[in-house]
């Protein structure tokens, strides 16, 4: 099925982007959750108009995305969660729990999608994740992962 991304989807594009898929996938994931519509021959001008608008954000969301990484590299996001005796934590540290602390530091907004841990952070301690701000400039981000009290 040939469908057109109206939002970013890791393994696929970028908005506007025509993608050929598999029916089920599109069917039963990419549009309930309107990450995507159908191909049409009128919905070339809507891909005309997402490219449109995404190149005139380019250059401002570039050099917001480089400003972004300066504040993110410079910092060191502490995170409290509960953990047991030995350090090793309740559950894990969610993209999400990460993204709220770096907005409650102040290091700037981020999305908890564009936060990627390479391995579950499950214990204690320093730690580093990487955080894809714009298709060129990713930011490495020390965590720190402390008990709550």
């Amino acid at each position: 099925m040939k469908i057109i991304l109206t939002h970013e989807v890791a393994t696929l594009g970028a908005p506007g982007d025509v993608v050929e898929v598999k029916d089920g996938y599109a069917r039963n994931y990419l549009l309930p959750r309107h990450l995507a519509t159908p191909w049409t021959k009128g919905g070339q001008k809507q891909v005309d108009a997402i490219t449109q608008a995404r190149a005139n954000r380019a250059v401002q969301s570039l050099e917001h995305a480089q400003s972004l990484k300066g504040n993110l590299e410079s910092s060191v996001i502490s995170l409290s969660a509960r953990a047991g005796a030995s350090g090793r934590l309740f559950g894990a540290v969610t993209t999400a729990e990460i993204a709220e602390a770096v907005k409650a530091a102040g290091a700037g907004d981020i999305d908890r999608r564009t936060v990627q841990i390479a391995q579950p952070i499950r214990n204690l301690g320093n730690h580093e994740v990487s955080v894809k701000l714009h298709p060129e400039v990713e930011a490495k981000l020390k965590l720190d992962v402390v008990a709550a009290k």
